[in-house]
């Protein structure tokens, strides 16, 4: 598929004159919102990724990460300090059916120690499992600019935000996505995606583009002597 689109010249131009540094100007360093034992893994203006192979509970961890979010304090080592204009979760996933995406929601509001049967003003669930590649990245694109108080958004299946995960033409489009959204809404946004099953690294080219432009990449792991424990490691941390 092809997804260049072409600006105009003076579109170039007033882009150009936009894009150019000074060393008379000041630009803030990112504000840092998660962290885990004092590393920083996640600030605004950024995306970063779980990956893991099929059952490694990729999901359990993000649902530790958003708990620690709405709480804005620290859940199973992962510790959240967003600004007050920031305190919004969007979570987006693709993959499951709206009974299991709400179980996920429960497990969630209960790891935050909120109530689970009555929504929160903090957290917004969306279900795209029926939709095409397409209608997902409209869709997120308008809950995204569309949502006041946004500091963290969930996508728990990227991998379904493209047709072919070994496109670099779709792959090179949805990261180019991923750094619009939170260059333009200076909001965080953590991704997951599945490993290869004969190695450890993101699947297809899509994981590629992950692994070179995300600031951190985590890894989640069984533990090799009791299914019911996962590892969670840092494979790389730009932040």
């Amino acid at each position: 598929m092809d997804y260049i689109k072409e600006i105009s010249p003076e579109q170039a131009v007033i882009l150009w004159q936009e894009s150019r540094l000074s060393l008379s100007r000041c630009y803030e360093k990112a504000p840092e919102i998660l962290k885990v034992h004092g590393s920083v893994i996640g600030t605004l203006g950024n995306f970063s990724a779980s990956i893991g192979k099929a059952k490694s509970k990729k999901t359990f961890n993000v649902s530790a990460i958003v708990a620690a979010a709405l709480k804005n304090g620290t859940v199973l080592r992962y510790a959240a300090e967003l600004p007050e204009e920031k305190r919004k979760v969007l979570y987006i996933d693709t993959e499951q059916s709206p009974y299991h995406c709400l179980k996920v929601m429960k497990r969630i509001l209960r790891m935050a120690e909120l109530p689970d049967d009555r929504d929160s003003g903090y957290l917004e669930f969306l279900a795209l499992r029926k939709y095409t590649p397409e209608q997902r990245i409209s869709i997120v694109e308008q809950a995204i600019y569309h949502s006041p108080d946004i500091g963290l958004v969930i996508i728990d299946g990227i991998r379904d935000m493209v047709y072919d995960i070994n496109s670099p033409g779709e792959s090179t489009r949805i990261i180019s996505k991923l750094m619009q959204w939170t260059d333009d809404r200076q909001i965080h946004i953590h991704t997951i995606l599945h490993q290869n099953k004969g190695d450890e690294n993101a699947r297809g080219h899509i994981g590629t583009e992950l692994n070179n432009k995300a600031e951190t990449v985590l890894l989640v792991e069984k533990d090799k002597g009791n299914s019911d424990i996962s590892h969670v490691s840092a494979m790389h941390i730009r932040a």
